[in-house]
C-alpha cells in the first residue's frame, strides 16, 4: 500500500507566508501568474518546499481561498453588529481589494472544479450566517422602506455585488453607477426606517419608565 504524502502543518508559519505570498501574486499580476517558481522565488524558499506544504497548485489556491473565506467569515459577523449592518455589509460586499481576489477566484473556477465547488460550499455559508444574523436583529430593524424585507435587500447586495465582480475585470460598467446609486437610496431610506423604529422603541421605554415612576410616587 503507497502511504499517504507528508504535507507541512497547518500551523507552519512557512505554510501561512506562502498563503499570504500567493494571494499577493493573485492581486497584482492574476491567478494565471502564480506557479511553484514564482511563489518560491516571491517568498525567498526553494520550490520544493512548496509542494511540501501544497503537493498541487490546486492545493494552493484552495488553502488561499479557504484562508481568505474564513476572514470574510468572521467580519461579515461583526459587521451584523454595528448600528447600520445592512450598509455595512453592502461597503464589504464591494470593497475594491476583497472582489479584486474573488473575481480572480471566479476566473480560476471556470478551469477547476475543486475550486468552482468550494467557492460554491462557502457561498452558501455565507447566506446561512447572513439568515441567522439578520433573524437575531430583525427586532432592531423595525419596518423596511416601501415594506422591502430586509432578507430582499440582502439577496439584492449579493447579486449586485457578484455582477460587479464579474463584469468589472472585461471593463463593462454601464449601469454601474446607477445601481450602485439605487442601493444607496434603499439603503438611507431604510437606514431611516430603522432609526424612526428605534427612537420609537427608546421613546416608549422611557414613558414606560415614566409611567412607572409616578405610580411609585418617587
Amino acid at each position: 500500500m503507497v502511504s499517504p504524502r507528508r504535507t507541512g502543518a497547518e500551523s507552519s508559519r512557512t505554510r501561512a507566508l506562502l498563503i499570504h505570498v500567493t494571494e499577493r501574486l493573485m492581486r497584482q499580476d492574476g491567478y494565471a501568474a502564480v506557479s511553484s517558481r514564482s511563489v518560491a522565488k516571491a517568498a525567498g524558499v526553494t520550490p520544493a518546499l512548496i509542494h511540501y506544504y501544497f503537493p498541487t497548485l490546486d492545493d494552493l489556491f484552495l488553502a488561499v481561498f479557504r484562508y481568505g473565506a474564513e476572514k470574510n467569515l468572521a467580519r461579515q459577523a461583526r459587521v451584523f453588529t454595528e448600528p447600520q449592518p445592512l450598509r455595512a455589509l453592502w461597503e464589504l460586499s464591494v470593497e475594491p481589494a476583497r472582489t479584486a481576489l474573488l473575481s480572480e477566484f471566479m476566473a480560476l473556477a471556470n478551469h477547476r472544479k475543486s475550486i468552482r465547488d468550494e467557492i460554491a460550499e462557502y457561498s452558501r455559508r455565507f447566506r446561512r450566517q447572513q439568515a441567522e444574523l439578520l433573524a437575531s436583529r430583525l427586532p432592531d430593524f423595525g419596518t423596511g422602506p416601501d415594506d422591502i424585507p430586509p432578507a430582499a435587500l440582502l439577496f439584492l447586495i449579493g447579486a449586485v455585488s457578484r455582477g460587479f465582480v464579474a463584469e468589472d475585470p472585461l471593463g463593462l460598467t454601464d449601469g454601474h453607477a446607477e445601481t450602485r446609486a439605487l442601493v444607496e437610496r434603499l439603503l438611507r431610506r431604510y437606514d431611516s426606517g430603522a432609526l424612526a423604529a428605534d427612537t420609537g422603541a427608546r421613546a416608549a421605554e422611557a414613558s414606560t419608565l415614566e409611567d412607572g415612576t409616578a405610580e411609585d410616587g418617587t
